[in-house]
Order: C-alpha cells, then structure tokens, then sequence
C-alpha cells in the first residue's frame, strides 16, 4: 500500500533537499522517502515551490561557515592540549 504525502510535505522536502547542503540520498533517508521519489518532486516541482537562488546560495555558504568553523575549534583544542604538555615538560 503506497503511502500518500500532503503537498506540503512534498515542498518541505523539495526544500530541504535543495537547502541543507545534505545529499539528496541522505535527505530521502532522514525523511523516510525513496530516493527516486524526492528526486521525482524535485523534477516536478514548480518555480514557485523552489527556494530563490539567493536562499540557495547562503545555505551552502552556511555549511561551508560550519565546516570551517569545526575545523578551527579543533585545531584550537589541538593547540590548548599542546601548550598544556610542553608547559608540564619545562617543570
């Protein structure tokens, strides 16, 4: 029995997968839909239901500023562990 989603869920959808900076497999999967279904509402939807481009745009620089920003707190961890060792060694 084929489950049927409201049209609301189906530009949720749309919009996340073109959104989130996630793969499209990995949205498909959190959302608990086939890939060649959310591939197909993507295909089907409307203008109208996309995100504007700009939306678009700042949501990957947004995943870029998250990676980034990951990365540099670990290195700063990195960095505070190191000062800590080579303070204990000069004693």
């Amino acid at each position: 029995m084929a489950h049927r989603h409201t049209e609301e869920f189906k530009r949720e959808a749309v919009r996340i997968a073109l959104t989130s900076g996630l793969s499209r497999k990995q949205v498909a999967s959190d959302l608990g839909i086939g890939f060649s279904t959310l591939s197909k509402w993507i295909q089907n939807s409307k203008p109208a239901d996309l995100p504007p481009s700009a939306d678009i745009d700042l949501a990957r620089e947004n995943d870029r500023l998250r990676k980034e920003n990951r990365l540099l707190m670990e290195e700063r961890d990195i960095l505070k562990k190191a000062t800590v060792f080579f303070a204990n060694q000069s004693k």
